[in-house]
């Protein structure tokens, strides 16, 4: 679908603890929080921890578990939201980022995974 639109050109950038990058969801509606399973990010071939993972639209931020009980908001299409992994941060330079959504829709018989990957750089 939208696949290679997910991952927010030149959106890296380093964050207290670690680092952020803009994502847009990969579905051409928008979905409850709720209905987004997980998220995953891969840098430079490392899975971070499902832990360590922020998601945050519009001013509030959320755990992936917060997430999961979050009726209330939505995260609408074509939306930049920001992806935040506490893992200590990266170095400068470029870093590859693999961005996977599995999300859940009423009406689909599975529960569809998409990913994006783009080699981002952050600046020093």
């Amino acid at each position: 679908m939208m696949d290679n639109k997910m991952i927010v050109e030149g959106s890296l950038q380093s964050v207290d603890g670690g680092f952020s990058f803009l994502g847009r969801l990969p579905y051409y509606r928008g979905l409850g929080l709720s209905m987004i399973e997980d998220i995953q990010v891969t840098v430079d071939g490392e899975l971070q921890p499902r832990e360590a993972v922020r998601f945050s639209v519009r001013g509030k931020t959320y755990t992936l578990d917060e997430m999961e009980t979050v009726y209330d908001n939505r995260w609408n299409f074509g939306e930049k939201a920001q992806i935040i992994v506490l893992n200590g941060g990266l170095s400068a330079g470029n870093h590859t980022i693999t961005f996977a959504v599995r999300n859940r829709v009423s009406y689909l018989p599975f529960v569809p995974t998409t990913k994006d990957t783009k080699e981002l750089a952050l600046a020093a």
